[in-house]
């Protein structure tokens, strides 16, 4: 093994990646480490880049949280955001009410935005009244 194919660097890299994407999915080590298959404190050394991950477990990384090679290694990689993760969440939530219930939400979210926009809005000018005779 040559010492640039697992400088480390590199190993450093990798794992400072993959705690960056279970944070950003907040996930806890247990959390992710139960679903990649392996121990938490390897997956802590992982992190740490104490410890080489292995392909069979990149994979699985990469599989949790809905990843291409490219964009795990990739600079301009975007990683999903906690709010995006609440997006689809309330999607999910939103989708299964009934119709009825959906309309309700649909209503609830158009006032509180209203409400958001009146209260952000600077208020019009207040016009002088001046006293007629």
């Amino acid at each position: 093994m040559s010492s640039t194919s697992h400088s480390p660097r590199r190993v450093q890299l990798v794992g400072s990646r993959i705690r960056e994407l279970r944070k950003g999915h907040r996930l806890t080590q247990t959390e992710l480490s139960e679903k990649i298959g392996v121990a938490q404190s390897d997956l802590s050394r992982m992190e740490q880049g104490e410890y080489k991950v292995g392909l069979d477990t990149l994979f699985k990384i990469l599989q949790v949280f809905d990843l291409k090679m490219g964009e795990f290694f990739g600079e301009t990689a975007t990683v999903p955001t906690p709010r995006l993760e609440e997006t689809r969440e309330l999607v999910t939530e939103f989708e299964a009410l009934s119709e009825e219930a959906r309309r309700e939400a649909r209503d609830f979210v158009r006032f509180k935005k209203l409400q958001e926009e009146k209260a952000s809005s600077p208020a019009p000018p207040e016009e002088d009244e001046e006293e007629k005779p």
